[in-house]
Parts: C-alpha cells; sequence; structure tokens
C-alpha cells in the first residue's frame, strides 16, 4: 500500500545507448533513481509507523487517566460500562448550595478503618471508600453510608452468595466506591466513554463513582427521603460492578427495580432502594 503511494505503475526499461560510456551513465542513473525511490518508501512507512504510535500512545493516556488511584489491582482493568446511559435531563442554571461543591481538586481522601464482613455466604470482595477533597464530606462518614447499605438484608448480600467487607485507606481491593464532585465525576465516567454531563453517577470497571450533587439533593418528584435514594444511587451503580444490567418499570404503580436508571424518572414506578423486596430478588425487564 505505501509502494502505491509513491507510484501506482511500474516504470518501463530504458533503453540502453549504443555507445558504452552512455550506456553506464544511463546504468548508473536507473541505481541511484531506485536507491532514491527505497530510501523514500523506508521514509515514508516509518511515518505511518511513528504516527499510528502516537495515536495509540494519545489514546491510551486518555483511557488510563483516572483509571487508578494508587493501590490494588482491580483499578487497573480495562475501563467499560456495559449499557449506555440516558441523556441527562435538563438542569437548572445554577445548582442550589445544597448540592455542595462543583468542583474539587481531583484527589481523594480514603475511609481509616477496616469493616466487618457483610454477608454470609459465596466469596468475599473487598472494597474501598474514597471521597474528593474538597467535597466538604469526611471519607469515614460516608463509608458508614456504604457500609451499612451493603450490610442490609435487602441488599446484594441477602442471597447468601455474596460477601463484602471494606478494607482501610488504599489497601488491596475488588472495588473503589467514590464520592466525586460532578466535574471530577463527569471526567471519571469520560473516560469509559460516559458522559453525564456532570449529573448523574456511573460505574466503570472496578469504580462505583458516585455524583456528589446526587448524593446530596437526589433528583426532582423521587417521591421518597434522600437517605432512600442514597440507597438506591449505591446499590445501583454496585450492581453494575456485580455483573447487572439495567432493567425497566414492569408496570405502574410498582416498585422500580433497582437496576432501573431512577435517576432519570420513575416511568410510572415507584422508588425502591434495594435488590430484595420482601425475601426475593426484585427485577424488572431487561433493557436491551
Amino acid at each position: 500500500m505505501v509502494s502505491r503511494l509513491i507510484s501506482d505503475r511500474r516504470r518501463e526499461p530504458e533503453p540502453l545507448p549504443s555507445d558504452p560510456t552512455a550506456a553506464r551513465e544511463v546504468v548508473r542513473a536507473s541505481r541511484h533513481r531506485r536507491r532514491m525511490e527505497a530510501r523514500r518508501k523506508r521514509y515514508l512507512i516509518a511515518g505511518v509507523m511513528a504516527a499510528a504510535g502516537l495515536l495509540a500512545a494519545l489514546g491510551l493516556t486518555r483511557q488510563l487517566f483516572f483509571a487508578s488511584d494508587s493501590g490494588g489491582t482491580a483499578d487497573k482493568a480495562p475501563v467499560r460500562q456495559e449499557q449506555p446511559m440516558l441523556a441527562p435531563p435538563s438542569q437548572p442554571a445554577s445548582p442550589p448550595p445544597e448540592a455542595g461543591a462543583a468542583k474539587g481538586d481531583g484527589t481523594f481522601a480514603y475511609a481509616t478503618t477496616d469493616g466487618p464482613i457483610a454477608g454470609a455466604g459465596g466469596g468475599l470482595k473487598k472494597y474501598r471508600v474514597a471521597v474528593e477533597n474538597g467535597a466538604e464530606l469526611q471519607a469515614d462518614a460516608f463509608a458508614a453510608a456504604v457500609e451499612k447499605t451493603y450490610a442490609d438484608p435487602r441488599g446484594w448480600t441477602a442471597a447468601g452468595e455474596l460477601k463484602l467487607q471494606r478494607v482501610k485507606g488504599e489497601g488491596p481491593a475488588d472495588f473503589t466506591v467514590f464520592l466525586a464532585t460532578p466535574v471530577t465525576s463527569e471526567a471519571m465516567c469520560a473516560t469509559a466513554g460516559l458522559h453525564t454531563d456532570g449529573y448523574s453517577s456511573c460505574r466503570i470497571t472496578g469504580k462505583v463513582i458516585i455524583n456528589l450533587a446526587r448524593w446530596n439533593t437526589a433528583i426532582p418528584d423521587y417521591g421518597a427521603p434522600l437517605a432512600e435514594y442514597r440507597t438506591y444511587v449505591i446499590n445501583h451503580e454496585t450492581g453494575h460492578e456485580l455483573g447487572r444490567g439495567h432493567e425497566a418499570c414492569p408496570a405502574a404503580g410498582k416498585p422500580a427495580p433497582v437496576m432501573m436508571q431512577q435517576t432519570y424518572g420513575l416511568k410510572g414506578c415507584v422508588a425502591n432502594s434495594w435488590p430484595f423486596v420482601d425475601g426475593q430478588q426484585y427485577t424488572g425487564p431487561k433493557v436491551p
């Protein structure tokens, strides 16, 4: 293909003059021309390879930005999200003061203690908890809310097939739960191609990313207390980390499945924070 960039046709052999001296000059000129063409080909190939390497490096840099948070191995896996997110709803020009800081400094403080094991059976997954500096919330306080959610008998450990335990600091873990400001959460989610407009939370491999504004204010017309929305968003994004996809409202007036994107509206369902309802795992129709 590269040779075609230089010439799309073969050169016809040049007839040699009858004079020996002139013939030698023609041969020398032909050899020189072939050497120059070969050199141009090598330069062109090298240039194409260098450009391809530069594009690959830029792509890798974008993928790795925010992909590791010092410590452990789970956060170094490729980032991905199984299903696309809905377009964020229209937002007020100025978020209310209670939404908290729009932007932190992009660094995180980690919970300082280990937690007990939640769940009675199955494999053990360890997790870290981190809060962005500038979010005006202590990591240990956020960790307590996450731990309480995971330990509830209506949570993901209810089936007896999974155990969860918080580890302190940046110790080795299977995933990390982050509380990040809208600007930072958008940047983190964007490393997997998810564009939240700073409105919603997301999950990418090894990272459960909770948007600070949603944590502080929930969503309009949720129909349940703020504490229930907080429980929902932890369980929803953690569900993605555990391999669950999105689900739809099964029928008007029914509880919303926890894997429904309740942040974008309840679609006739009633707010629900838990994967288990009345002792049974509660699901809705799968979203393609």
